[in-house]
């Protein structure tokens, strides 16, 4: 059995009734043009009225309960339900047990602004939200091109359930796994909350969901995903045989049932000022053109943290030597990075060798786009771990296989090699930014709308919201976003479409 969840029903039958009831019997007229005239508290991401006064009133019950009292058992209440919500940011979720991170304590809020953000984002900004995020179905115009061949691996990360097909029983023992779970109803999204994501994680991949039912809007059908939002997959083929267990996450491996979904960085990576992907990969193109490829750095360059229990990255330690093996290997302190603004840490100036590696840490690591997009030829090392797009990368045409049990020789050889052809050398690099530039947020979108329609065709069910799920919606997430992540969301925005989405090749 996975974890149950010890949060709130979504609308707990006395908290939105009572707060109405509250402020429409105690605000006078007088009161109200204060409270109108005067400044939003910092607190409060800008809502509608009745949210604001709703919130305000509660404030001052807050206040009158030390007072009075026989309001401190409504008080009680409502902060009961605010200490058992799960959210987007991670409020009262412990980390994954799977991959322990540090908690996140929250101690920038007090008790009651953090009730109030609770309150106010996940149970009522939905509430006075334009409607289901979806919004009304789109005719479109023209016909459709084919999907890239990399999206044919959609049939091979489904085809486990394609004769048991996806029952109940499948999602929910899934549950043991997953961080949250995603359904989807007549374009609204709800989420069951189980543990907290590392840094922004969950916030961001949300995000992409929101915005693949504001690109289709209408077109994503219902459906009932469990997720995991960490690093390594964790549904053993061998252990899960007789029941596979469908679980969505970043990455997969040839040993795993687990579904490989586009990951969060694609909307932004916040914490170390990584921007959406449609900016991203534009000013990397750009930066690895202030070099020729005859004045590049005629040797390979790794810039990364190794301190992340990765014995590929401990062995590459030992080739930081140009002259001997080729290689110029950096140790990447994030930390001093935060502090210096990311100044040294910015992806478009890191394209001036001929050669960058690639080095699964952990496990699967979101490096892989940023290096291929620099237009130097990626030497991957024997990589374990593939999202979703790296299907489509073919050895010796758009990126170099490095051998990882004859590490720094292999990368000497690929140098050597490079070097004595340099044409080839510097087709190969172009090819794999080509495909890199291929991979726009259109195609991302239209990923994941042919995974999840796939995905939905297997279910064997009507997916319903779980009591425990709350809504989530465009203005929720930015509701609790701070104001670095609420840039990075907004830039990230998407608009409907006005052509299909392309046409997925059957299996």
């Amino acid at each position: 059995m996975g974890p149950s969840s010890k949060h709130t029903p979504r609308s707990p039958t006395y908290l939105i009734p009572c707060v109405i009831a509250l402020a429409l019997f105690s605000l006078t007229g007088l009161l109200l043009y204060k409270v109108l005239l005067s400044p939003t508290p910092s607190f409060f991401y800008p809502c509608p009225l009745p949210i604001f006064l709703s919130l305000f009133i509660l404030h001052h019950f807050f206040a009158l309960s030390v007072t009075f009292p026989s309001l401190g058992n409504f008080v009680e209440q409502v902060d009961d339900v605010a200490s058992r919500t799960g959210t987007v940011v991670g409020h009262n979720l412990e980390p994954t047990p799977w991959h322990v991170f540090p908690h996140k304590p929250f101690d920038e809020e007090s008790r009651q602004q953090r009730t109030y953000k609770i309150l106010q984002c996940s149970y009522l900004t939905c509430r006075y939200a334009a409607g289901a995020v979806g919004g009304s179905r789109r005719s479109f115009a023209g016909g459709r091109e084919e999907c890239p061949e990399f999206f044919r691996a959609i049939h091979r990360d489904l085809a486990p359930w394609l004769e048991s097909r996806i029952s109940k029983a499948h999602v929910a023992a899934a549950q043991r796994y997953a961080a949250f779970r995603v359904v989807i109803v007549e374009g609204k999204v709800f989420v069951d909350w189980y543990y907290a994501c590392v840094q922004s994680r969950a916030m961001f991949t949300l995000w992409g969901l929101l915005q693949l039912m504001r690109r289709y809007p209408g077109k994503v059908p219902d459906v009932d995903m469990m997720f995991d939002c960490m690093d390594k997959p964790s549904v053993n083929r061998t252990e899960h045989q007789a029941m596979p267990l469908p679980l969505f996450r970043y990455c997969t491996t040839k040993e795993h049932f687990d579904i490989p979904f586009p990951d969060w960085s694609f909307w932004g990576w916040s914490e170390i000022n990584i921007r959406p992907w449609q900016e991203e990969f534009p000013d990397i193109k750009q930066g690895s053109r202030n070099v020729s490829w005859k004045n590049k750095f005629p040797w390979a360059y790794w810039k990364g943290n190794p301190d992340v229990a990765s014995p590929i990255r401990t062995e590459l330690i030992n080739c930081n030597d140009s002259r001997k093996w080729g290689a110029e290997i950096m140790r990447q302190d994030w930390g001093e990075a935060a502090r210096s603004g990311f100044k040294q840490s910015k992806l478009s100036n890191q394209c001036n060798h001929r050669y960058k590696i690639y080095a699964e840490g952990y496990a699967w690591s979101v490096s892989l786009k940023y290096i291929l997009s620099c237009g130097s030829v990626a030497l991957i090392i024997s990589p374990q771990y593939e999202d979703f797009f790296s299907r489509g990368l073919i050895p010796n045409h758009n990126f170099w296989l490095v051998d990882s049990l004859n590490l720094c020789p292999s990368i000497k050889y690929a140098v050597e090699w490079g070097n004595q052809h340099p044409v080839e050398a510097e087709a190969i690099g172009k090819r794999g930014q080509d495909f890199m530039g291929s991979l726009n947020m259109d195609r991302i979108y239209e990923y994941m709308f042919h995974l999840i329609s796939e995905y939905s065709k297997l279910q064997d069910f009507k997916p319903t919201p779980p009591t425990t799920a709350l809504e989530v919606c465009v203005e929720s997430v930015l509701c609790f976003a701070d104001e670095k992540q609420r840039m990075f969301l907004n830039k990230s925005t998407a608009f409907p479409s006005h052509k299909p989405p392309c046409n997925l090749k059957p299996a």
